[in-house]
């Protein structure tokens, strides 16, 4: 895990509630009440490949959480559309740009940011995680 108990700033608070999706809505990369886990992921990224099943089965098994995934570094929308019809991801898919990923930091993928129902981050974390050890960063 990286360092954690960061608030949200106003400004990344603003920046990132109107964060465009593959379905052509709008979702907001803030908590809207529920404990919120981020996922930074690139279409290309073999680990993410791997991991994101993981992300999926956690987010059908508990309620109380919102997952956001975020597409990061890709090549067109179709390279996005594609790597999530693959992996039957039903949450929503945000489509990041480099605002976003260097607001968060994001140096590889896959990335892990937890939010809290503040708006707190509480946890982060980089690379392969199983649906076990996304959820325990997610208590």
């Amino acid at each position: 895990m990286l360092s954690t108990d960061v608030e949200l700033t106003t400004s990344k608070k603003q920046s990132f509630t109107q964060v465009p999706t593959l379905m052509g809505e709008t979702v907001s990369l803030n908590s809207q009440g529920k404990t919120t886990v981020l996922y930074f992921f690139a279409p290309w990224c073999q680990i993410c490949h791997f991991s994101i099943g993981n992300l999926q089965a956690l987010y059908e098994k508990n309620e109380q959480l919102e997952v956001v995934a975020v597409a990061m570094d890709y090549t067109s929308v179709g390279e996005v559309m594609e790597f999530t019809k693959q992996h039957q991801l039903t949450f929503p898919i945000a489509l990041g740009n480099e605002e976003i990923k260097h607001a968060f930091s994001i140096s590889a993928f896959p990335s892990y940011y937890v939010i809290s129902k503040e708006n707190t981050i509480i946890g982060k974390s980089m690379g392969y995680s199983s649906e076990l050890g996304l959820y325990l960063r997610s208590l």
